[in-house]
């Protein structure tokens, strides 16, 4: 039995034990991943989907994240100086295998997208957080990485001591926002 299905934008015609590289996926390896967009499943009878089969999934296990080989893009001007340029690019995959083909009975399950594709909610918004943006020197990016190191508030940034200042490695906490923290904290 084999089956057609669609991720990363691309076909893969696919059969149980197949090894793929495909467009990089959020999992790690060793993960079980499951494509529901199943396009066509062969085999004795085969099923054409319109435009998915229903109930139709593969399963697979996620082997390792990858580069693939370096692909060079060579331009090359005809007059005047012969400019040349080279520019190369090694595009990041997913290296799957894949373990079954579910004719029916799967569960609705899509893979992850790749990390950046999913914008994540900024915690800033919780209850009994400050504007960090207040403190000198910290912009929103800054205080969006204070906000996942757990630092919500003015109150929780002045209680730090310095061997609590070194093991936070999202961003560098400095002195003068400890001081200024103290104060905002007050009212």
């Amino acid at each position: 039995m084999f089956a057609v299905l669609k991720t990363g934008g691309k076909q893969y015609k696919v059969h149980a034990g197949d090894i793929l590289r495909i467009e990089k996926l959020a999992a790690d390896a060793g993960e079980t991943i499951q494509f529901d967009e199943v396009l066509m499943l062969g085999g004795d009878t085969p099923v054409v989907g319109a435009p998915l089969v229903d109930g139709a999934a593969v399963k697979a296990e996620v082997i390792d994240q990858i580069k693939g080989e370096k692909l060079i893009h060579f331009v090359k001007r005809r007059r005047k100086h012969s400019s040349k340029r080279t520019k190369g690019h090694r595009q990041k995959l997913t290296l799957i295998k894949i373990t079954e083909i579910l004719a029916s009975g799967a569960t609705k399950a899509a893979p992850k997208a790749a990390a950046k594709a999913a914008p994540k909610a900024a915690p800033a918004a919780a209850a009994g957080s400050d504007d960090l943006t207040q403190l000198t020197g910290v912009g929103p990016a800054a205080a969006k990485k204070l906000n996942e190191a757990g630092l919500t508030s003015f109150a929780q940034i002045a209680a730090l001591s310095e061997d609590d200042i070194a093991g936070i490695d999202a961003v560098k906490v400095k002195p003068e926002w400890v001081e200024q923290a103290k104060d905002l904290a007050k009212g």
